[in-house]
């Protein structure tokens, strides 16, 4: 099913739609990110299609002036793929196809793709292959030539089964077979989980492409994958690092990415144990993001369903050499202020005050803030470990400074 290619770049083009949930403002931002998929899946964006649909059109989610406008730029520029970033129902993704005759590829079959092209281990290639058949099973019109078919002849005359028939009879038996091996390998991470012993699990989160892998080579020594592309980490990678004297778990997980697909979510669910087990999470924030504000939200949202919400969190806001607020001159008596002229020192006097000393400000590239960083983590680690083991309080002091200065 997954095949590891060498992707040369090929032409695609983007369409987004203005409805009452997302405005102008936001679809440009939608589209901004969703170009940013199609970079890391190997495409290059050359056109961008935007129209205000307040009822979508059931046949080709958007209008037919604007379909004839997207067949004409496809036809002349030889495009190869056009890219929705809204999700298609199986109808209008064959009525698209069947208009504009080129790939017709929604947000999360891309998301897919790229996950695809991302998985390395025997584990993280069948979660793919998983959520891959769920997406495709309701989709499968043509598709399925290459399988195999019912044979005609003497003994196999009669009603049958149609040719869709047995390519959904085979995909649903795939789905199962893949199922039964996700619970095989479930079983084995569980064991290797709980052979970790008592101590404290530590989880990096957040969005997608935000320097949680960065962070965790810096704070582990080790070399984790990390690219500035999206998803560059599929595998959860768990290390175990030592602060002082005191030593506990870093694993680093899946970036989160809003409009996440449910099929992803459903078959990465056992990657996410390792945030569902973790006794303190790392939330890291991309804090030069325009949106990080969202992004925060889409995390939070991702964590609520995987019933990881309520944990100790810090919230680590990373990247703060690249961050750059809007300037206004002084002579300019139109432009209303926003939070797009905040510096950071007045980003620490908004919501993040109520955050207090669960907020941290660092630049894991160039290591800024990092012992700051460092302190907390081992204050916070120390406390769970001093609750779990009481006995061990004289083990370790009450915090890094007063370790490094013994």
């Amino acid at each position: 099913m997954i095949e590891k290619n060498t992707i040369e770049h090929e032409k695609a083009v983007l369409i987004g739609v203005i409805n009452r949930e997302q405005n102008e403002e936001k679809v440009t931002e939608y589209l901004d990110e969703l170009e940013f998929l199609t970079y890391t899946a190997g495409g290059e964006v050359i056109k961008r299609f935007v129209q205000r649909v307040d009822i979508p059109n059931p046949k080709t989610l958007i209008g037919s002036g604007k379909m004839q406008e997207v067949e004409e730029f496809v036809k002349e520029n030889k495009v190869g793929s056009v890219i929705f970033d809204d999700e298609l129902t199986p109808a209008q993704q064959r009525n698209i196809e069947k208009q504009l005759r080129c790939k017709i590829v929604d947000r999360t079959s891309l998301i897919l793709d790229i996950f695809a092209q991302r998985a390395q281990t025997s584990y993280a290639r069948t979660q793919v292959e998983l959520a891959q058949y769920e997406y495709l099973l309701p989709r499968l019109t043509g598709l399925w030539t290459h399988l195999e078919r019912q044979r005609g002849g003497i003994g196999m005359r009669g009603p049958g089964e149609t040719e869709i028939e047995t390519d959904r009879r085979i995909v649903r038996d795939r789905i199962t077979l893949l199922k039964k091996k996700l619970e095989k390998i479930d079983r084995q991470m569980e064991t290797q989980r709980g052979n970790r012993g008592a101590l404290v699990r530590v989880a990096l989160v957040g969005y997608t492409n935000v320097g949680k892998s960065t962070l965790m080579n810096v704070i582990s020594k080790s070399e984790v994958f990390a690219e500035n592309k999206l998803f560059a980490t599929l595998d959860t990678t768990v290390r175990k690092v030592v602060l002082g004297n005191l030593p506990f778990l870093l694993s680093d997980t899946v970036g989160f990415i809003r409009k996440l697909p449910t099929q992803l979510v459903e078959s990465f669910k056992s990657t996410l144990d390792e945030v569902r087990e973790a006794d303190l999470l790392l939330h890291v924030v991309d804090i030069s993001h325009p949106q990080f504000e969202e992004h925060i939200e889409s995390v939070n949202q991702i964590l609520d369903e995987i019933h990881s919400a309520d944990k100790n969190t810090i919230m680590v806001f990373n990247k703060i050499d690249q961050y750059k607020h809007a300037e206004i001159d002084e002579d300019d008596l139109v432009t209303e202020r926003t939070e797009r002229h905040f510096t950071i020192e007045e980003w620490k006097r908004t919501w993040m005050q109520r955050v207090g000393d669960k907020a941290l400000f660092i630049s894991a590239l160039n290591k800024e803030n990092l012992d700051e960083f460092r302190k907390r983590v081992y204050n916070e680690v120390r406390d769970i470990h001093v609750t779990r083991f009481p006995y061990n309080n004289f083990l370790y002091p009450e915090n890094l400074d007063e370790y490094q200065s013994q």
